[in-house]
């Protein structure tokens, strides 16, 4: 069977519907960055995640193009993730979805190389007939964090915040926003195929210890 990072790390991906603080260590990312409205149609975002699923699926298929990589291990390519932040804004402000800064990734496994990115890159380019050299290979330490799942909405999403900012102050923490520790969410459903009040989201904070 494939390994499937959601399963094999459900602490990451299968949060409890409370909120819960959680050390998240260093992880691999295929990433892309931009600005604007996530919901404009056709636009900066949309665009950046045809770049990032053409590379992680050709990364998840390498050896049927012939490219080996060491320690390769079949996998489920893991679920689309985004870290958000707007100027002047501690989190999030879900009126303001124009001033969104946004970093686009998809997990990918330790094995993968810069060679092989690389390699992923051009090869994604010159079959899916798309530019993807924008995307990044980076690797993300998030650190100390709360985290809760979020059913329903992503508008609906300040309620779950605000049960977050409850349970930091009732249990000594406080938000650490900054530069590198942004609003982050991982999207495990489908907004294709499932109703928005079925949704599930992860919302990760960045937070430390007062």
């Amino acid at each position: 069977m494939p390994f499937d990072y959601k399963k094999e790390y459900r602490a990451f991906y299968q949060p409890p519907k409370v909120p819960e603080i959680i050390d998240v260590p260093e992880m691999q990312f295929v990433c892309v960055s931009g600005t604007g409205d996530p919901n404009e149609e056709g636009g900066a975002y949309q665009q950046a995640l045809g770049v990032l699923y053409a590379v992680s699926y050709t990364l998840k298929m390498s050896p049927r193009a012939g490219h080996l990589m060491d320690g390769f291990v079949d996998y489920v390519v893991p679920p689309l993730e985004g870290f958000w932040q707007q100027d002047g804004v501690s989190g999030m402000d879900y009126e303001r979805k124009a001033d969104l800064h946004w970093l686009s990734v998809i997990r990918v496994p330790d094995f993968v190389t810069a060679e092989d990115f690389r390699w992923a890159v051009e090869t994604a380019s010159e079959k899916k007939k798309l530019d993807c050299s924008r995307a990044e290979l980076r690797t993300i330490r998030e650190g100390l964090c709360v985290q809760m799942m979020h059913i329903g909405a992503y508008d609906d999403e300040p309620a779950s915040v605000a049960q977050m900012d409850a349970f930091l102050r009732e249990n000594g923490y406080e938000n650490d926003f900054t530069s590198e520790r942004l609003h982050h969410e991982i999207y495990l459903s489908d907004p294709r195929k499932t109703a928005a009040e079925k949704r599930k989201t992860v919302i990760r904070h960045p937070v430390r210890k007062v």
